[in-house]
């Protein structure tokens, strides 16, 4: 499969978007709707006639060139339904002061014809562990809940020179759940617990969960998530988003919270696949086309067929229960149908990955989180970290442990001779199980569910989520990608696709077909609760 840019990809999928998803007052004639952003009993939130529940980049940005929107009025129609919608969900922890007056710049930009790109003026939310001079950047601790950092991150940098508006902060699991060994998905000391909004009860899902319901509640155009296995793809998932973990080193990690170097990476969140490459493209730096030029980008993103010829091997993991592999069963006969060849293929090497993979990221979690600590106010390394949480009893109100961060402090050092044999044979075999794989079956992509049905919130007992899905991709720091699928009852589940290395752009092209064939998202109805048997939740222990 040859490599394309992801410039290329972001050209075809906005085209493909506005050939195929008409123009947004035509998608909102039916509605009744407002100027100013007022919300429907569904949910979705109508602005001069565009629902911003299905809208994407392209289109926004088509009705701000024709002088028919202006980001001011976008941003505070998101603004405004941040302020009605959050309280049933708890995902945003704050908005910026300054996201208006980025809009306005935005606006005066359009209005020149100086515009910077297609992420002028559309606002996006950042996960609370990412960098911004102006806002809090806490990881959801109350240990780093002081004073901001000296400086952005570079991916807010790259945003604010796009010409995004930076419109807040996102709740998180405290330290990407990276403290307890038994942590509930959405909890933070500083911005308590988030809810999934498709079931109000149930979670989540992994440490970008804020990011996710966020998205799914049309909070934001577009949401910035980090992943080290499975907390972009899993959450993207559980909330009926898109979710993209770009390959490993492609959007820079400098001034963002770590885990572990090794696995660490950015990614974008968003309700449509092509607002998901229209942002990796400026998370990246890629806005030039690569020495091919992209060639049959934008007919791959366009024509009906786009499916057909592809070969995509079915993962099923019948582990997350029987619903979830009718689900997988009836969309492979979708692919099918429009003309993917979907073949069924167990990758190799998991058991062993899942047995490393928790010993090497302790390590790497000591090396890194004392050099991120030794640039902020607050403890200035782990040990700090953990006496810090044992002198505060808000850091225990949901959870109480910090196991994770006790066995770091005492684990082997990454100059360690074991631990580096440890980490060589996770990266072997984990791009050995995607490599192989796909090379003995022909495979543009693996398919895998990416996640269960939402299990139900509970702090004792904490998360349900041995989701194995993610962990191939994640090791190997190649791109994963989840789109949804369908629902189990009320639930969203996602397929998760995967590829080989710096493949971002082909998988983006073919997760931009695959979504158009399943059409499988709805906005959530926040319901208060379901029965476990109507959810079709696994049972737990």
């Amino acid at each position: 499969m040859k490599k394309r840019s992801v410039a290329s990809l972001t050209a075809a999928l906005a085209v493909a978007s506005l050939l195929t998803a008409g123009a947004p007052g035509q998608r909102a004639a039916a509605a009744d709707s407002g100027a100013d952003g007022s919300s429907s009993p569904a949910g979705s939130v109508f602005l001069r006639g565009v629902d911003l529940d299905t809208v994407t980049i392209p289109e926004l940005q088509a009705q701000m060139k024709r002088g028919r929107l202006t980001s001011t009025e976008l941003t505070l129609a998101y603004l405004r339904r941040i302020k009605a919608v959050d309280p049933k969900i708890n995902a945003v922890l704050r908005t910026s002061p300054t996201a208006l007056g980025q809009a306005a710049a935005s606006d005066a930009r359009h209005r020149l014809g100086q515009v910077r790109g297609p992420l002028d003026g559309i606002p996006v939310l950042l996960k609370d562990n990412v960098n911004t001079r102006d806002m809090p950047t806490t990881a959801g601790s109350l240990a780093l809940a002081g004073g901001p950092p000296e400086k952005d991150a570079e991916l807010v940098g790259r945003l604010r020179a796009a010409g995004a508006v930076i419109l807040g902060k996102a709740n998180m699991s405290e330290w990407a759940n990276f403290r307890a060994a038994r942590p509930t998905s959405g909890w933070s000391a500083v911005g308590g617990q988030t809810h999934n909004p498709y079931v109000l009860d149930r979670n989540p899902c992994g440490s970008s969960s804020g990011s996710a319901a966020a998205v799914a509640a049309s909070l934001a155009q577009v949401a910035i998530g980090t992943e080290t296995d499975g907390s972009i793809v899993c959450p993207a998932g559980m909330n009926g988003v898109v979710g993209h973990k770009p390959s490993l080193g492609l959007v820079s990690r400098s001034g963002v919270v770590p885990i572990s170097a090794e696995q660490d990476t950015a990614g974008p969140m968003a309700r449509h696949v092509v607002d998901t490459a229209i942002t990796l493209a400026v998370l990246s730096g890629q806005d030039r086309a690569g020495a091919d030029g992209g060639p049959g980008l934008t007919e791959a993103a366009t024509r009906p067929g786009g499916l057909r010829g592809k070969r995509i091997g079915l993962w099923r993991l019948p582990s997350l229960g029987a619903e979830v592999d009718a689900l997988m069963t009836r969309t492979a006969a979708r692919l099918r149908t429009a003309g993917a060849q979907v073949v069924e293929v167990t990758p190799p090497y998991q058991d062993r990955l899942a047995a490393l993979e928790f010993p090497a990221l302790l390590s790497e979690f000591h090396r890194d989180i004392d050099t991120y600590l030794a640039s902020r106010n607050g403890p200035r390394d782990l040990a700090g970290l953990i006496e810090f949480n044992r002198a505060h009893p808000a850091e225990r109100t949901c959870f109480a442990g910090q196991e994770l961060f006790e066995q770091a402090l005492a684990a082997p050092p990454t100059t360690d001779p074991g631990y580096r044999a440890m980490r060589a044979e996770l990266a072997d075999l984990s791009r050995r199980s995607i490599d192989e794989t796909m090379a003995a079956h022909g495979l543009d992509a693996i398919a895998s569910p990416a996640n269960p049905p939402a299990w139900t919130t509970d702090c004792a007992r904490g998360d349900n989520d041995v989701i194995p899905s993610s962990t191939p991709a994640a090791v190997a720091g190649y791109p994963s990608l989840s789109v949804p699928a369908g629902f189990v009852g009320d639930l969203p589940v996602g397929l998760l696709l995967m590829a080989g290395d710096h493949q971002d752009a082909a998988l983006l092209s073919l997760g931009a077909a695959v979504e158009r064939r399943l059409d499988a998202r709805r906005a959530p109805r926040y319901l208060p609760s379901v029965t476990s048997d109507d959810a079709g939740a696994p049972s737990v222990p």
